[in-house]
Parts: structure tokens; C-alpha cells; sequence
């Protein structure tokens, strides 16, 4: 039997997935000294996603060193990981983590790229290997699907990607953890939603010392 299709992000109060640009994470110092909102950016983004950095659980994952929160939170993220048997990316996203992630990326599983860039699959330690897909996100999610078997697919991001799903009509279930952030601009998560096609069954709400949990089946309109 096949899995669902889902995506987990983080999102603020006012309804951002991420700052104005993520071209702060890799930035140089020279860059940042000519250029105050890189830093800024950055900031945001740290404070965004800083609930899931203190869950030990993503702390041993991405060897971020000992420690951590447990509790709810954490055991979300372990059954967000647990429940993943492949993962469907854009190229932005991509081209970010490319640049930023360890040698033994997060994912352990294989992970399909939605791109125009023709490209050799790459292996990277710890189970990953990223696929590149030319022609489109139905063909990607095929394959994501045959490599997770029973198990589901997350459509990681970026945004942009997760939307095109979404509009699509290929997502079965979504988490947001709404985190008490405000961030006034930047790349709203369900700007550009055909809400004509999508409605939303509320599964469950959780919440954490630093986040709300909120779940919601997607059903056809």
C-alpha cells in the first residue's frame, strides 16, 4: 500500500515559511559588511526555525553535538523522519543545501530534485542519494514514490515547489509548526494557494514549550 504524500514546515505568526532571501546562510563577511540585511535575514531564519535546532533527536541527526530538548516537539520530528521514505525537492532548495549541508546530509533516504539541470544522480553518506528530474513534478513524485514504497513522501521544499503540489492537487496531509515569530516580509507559504481546489480536515493541534503543532488533511474541493 502506498504512503501519503506530506510536507512539515515551519511558518510565523504572520504567515512567512522564510525571510525576504536565504542568501544570507552562505554569505561572505565581505558580502555581509556590504550588504546589513544579509544579517538580518539570517537572523530571521535562525529565529524561525529555532525551536526544531534545540530537539535532540535533529541534533543527533545532523551531529549537531550532544544535548537537546525531549518531549512532544522531539518526538514529531522523530516520526517526521521515521514516516519519510523519500523526499521531492526544488532546485533552489537544492542549490542552498548543496553548499550547506555536512557530508552525511539529513534526509538518509533518496531524494528527488525537480530540475531543468540534467545531472549524474549523487551519493553523499548516510543512505542519501539526490536524483535529478527534468520534467516535472508528477515524474518526480513517481519516482519518490516507488522509492519509499510503503512508506511516505515528503515534499521538502522550498515553498515554491511545496505550492505547485499542493495546487495540484498531490498532497495528502501537511503539518505547520507556527512558530511565535514575526517576520513583516518574505516568501509566504500558501501565497499563490488555489483555494477553488483545496480543503482543509484539521487532524490534530500540539502544542510545545516553543511551537504549535497544527496537522491538516488535504481533500479535493
Amino acid at each position: 500500500m502506498a504512503g501519503k504524500v506530506f510536507f512539515s514546515m515551519s511558518m510565523s505568526l504572520d504567515g512567512f515559511s522564510a525571510p525576504e532571501s536565504m542568501e544570507g546562510i552562505l554569505a561572505t563577511t565581505e558580502q555581509r559588511e556590504q550588504d546589513p540585511r544579509l544579517d538580518r535575514w539570517t537572523a530571521q531564519w535562525m529565529e524561525l526555525q529555532a525551536w526544531i535546532f534545540r530537539q535532540r533527536f535533529f541534533r543527533e541527526n545532523l551531529h549537531l553535538g550532544e544535548g537537546g530538548e525531549e518531549g512532544r516537539a522531539n518526538d514529531i520530528v522523530r516520526e517526521t523522519f521515521e514516516r519519510t521514505g523519500a523526499s521531492v525537492m526544488g532546485k533552489r532548495m537544492f542549490e542552498l543545501g548543496e553548499q550547506s549541508w555536512p557530508e552525511e546530509p539529513p534526509f538518509h533516504t533518496p531524494v528527488f530534485v525537480v530540475t531543468h539541470e540534467k545531472r549524474s544522480s549523487w551519493e553523499r553518506r548516510g543512505g542519501t542519494t539526490f536524483h535529478f528530474v527534468n520534467d516535472g513534478i508528477h515524474s518526480a513524485l513517481g519516482l519518490a514514490r516507488d522509492a519509499a514504497g510503503d512508506r511516505d513522501v515528503r515534499i521538502a521544499g522550498g515553498s515554491q515547489t511545496t505550492l505547485e503540489y499542493l495546487n495540484a492537487g498531490l498532497v495528502d496531509e501537511f503539518s505547520i509548526a507556527l512558530s511565535p515569530v514575526l517576520l513583516g516580509a518574505g516568501t509566504r507559504l500558501f501565497e499563490g494557494v488555489d483555494a477553488s481546489r483545496v480543503v482543509l480536515e484539521p487532524v490534530r493541534s500540539e502544542p510545545s514549550s516553543r511551537v504549535t503543532h497544527l496537522t491538516y488533511a488535504v481533500h479535493p474541493r
